[in-house]
């Protein structure tokens, strides 16, 4: 039997982008996937994510974002398609760590922004309504990623790089070892690593191999909303946009009328815990009830009743930093869990960190934020 240099455990986003860094550094690689593609049955799926290097007081995000945003374009050229649409993206409060984080962290990057007050934001966004007394800040070199596309590119490079990829072909066990065996639903294999970015499986495949790790799975309700006025919110007219503490506590992120002809992505960034193979028993009322008034308050031109509903999927850490580490007893055995709802746009540097460990590289960034260690009272390890 032929050994992998290694194989990685799930084709959303970050498996694809991490598959794809392999292949591109000539490592023999496999990406395995249980469902078909393309599925919505994830967290990597549908037209559009935000992209922005505003990140608040967590600074050490914005500084991979700075990396981020050229490992897009490399992409783009690579694949022939066009991923990213800048936009802009307006950050919405008062008071709180993200509005008060954003401007300094930003200054210190030599990052184009501005701050509005409400008058200058009225100015350009005539079209939203918040207080008077709020803060606005627009990071002027944030967009939207075309999703679809970007997960379709990452897996096309790959394959063109020399990589594997089969998909319906569900992993049942990993093996631990000197060579790692990988057991599938119709095959078995052996590599010297394997790469878990199993997205809300991880809360099923982990306990397998001895660690549990405090991860929630969330079903986020995908809201569009439609103009009242066709073209309102067009791309050309309309940022995407983020408030930190909207709805009881939990952010309210939304995007320009891109994806559907005159309807606004606007959603709640949270949602009932589910489990991921029954996820459609989850009752998410609550979450269009919350958001219709949202609505109402702050978007007048928009109509108060969601015209489209979808879903996906977040899994969350309890700190909401991702994980990316070596397994605690097998150095061969890397995980990538825990995006809790912000890792698509990070995916290019993800995919870098995540072969450095798979490859036994030095990581190329500070890992302390992303290791396992950090919940050791709250796991088993």
């Amino acid at each position: 039997m032929a050994i992998y240099d290694v194989i990685v455990v799930g084709a959303g986003i970050e498996g694809s982008s991490t598959a794809y860094q392999l292949a591109k550094q000539g490592k023999r690689t496999l990406l395995l996937e249980q469902f078909p593609l393309p599925h919505s049955r994830g967290s990597s799926h549908g037209q559009t994510r935000i992209t922005r290097k505003a990140y608040g007081e967590l600074e050490y995000y914005t500084v991979m974002m700075k990396e981020a945003f050229p490992l897009w374009e490399t992409l783009e050229r690579e694949s022939g398609r066009k991923i990213f649409r800048k936009t802009g993206m307006l950050a919405v409060g008062s008071g709180d760590a993200f509005t008060r984080g954003t401007v300094p962290c930003l200054h210190r990057h030599g990052i184009p922004h501005r701050v509005l007050d409400y008058q200058q934001m009225k100015q350009l966004y005539p079209m939203i309504e918040y207080p008077r007394d709020y803060t606005f800040v627009l990071d002027d070199s944030a967009g939207i990623l075309m999703a679809d596309k970007a997960l379709l590119s990452y897996q096309e490079t790959f394959r063109r790089f020399g990589g594997e990829l089969r998909d319906g072909e569900k992993v049942l066990d990993i093996i631990p070892g000197d060579t790692v065996g990988v057991r599938t639903s119709s095959h078995h294999y052996r590599t010297h690593s394997v790469v878990l970015t199993v997205g809300a499986w991880a809360t099923k495949l982990l306990p397998k191999l001895q660690l549990t790790l405090p991860l929630k799975v969330l079903r986020i309700s995908v809201l569009y909303w439609r103009e009242k006025v066709a073209g309102r919110y067009g791309a050309d007219k309309f940022p995407t946009f983020y408030e930190m503490k909207a709805v009881d506590d939990y952010a309210v992120f939304g995007s320009p009328s891109e994806e559907y002809p005159g309807l606004v992505k606007i959603c709640l960034h949270w949602g009932p815990e589910v489990d991921p193979d029954s996820r459609d028993k989850a009752d998410d009322s609550w979450v269009i009830d919350k958001m219709k008034r949202y609505i109402a308050r702050h978007f007048p031109e928009l109509e108060a009743e969601p015209a489209i509903a979808e879903t996906c999927m977040y899994t969350m850490s309890p700190d909401t930093d991702f994980i990316l580490d070596r397994h605690p007893s097998w150095r061969n055995i890397i995980i990538g869990a825990g995006f809790s709802g912000h890792g698509f746009k990070i995916a290019p540097v993800v995919g870098k960190l995540l072969t450095e460990l798979a490859l036994n590289k030095s990581p190329s960034y500070d890992m302390t934020k992303f290791r396992i260690q950090r919940f050791q009272h709250n796991a088993k390890l």
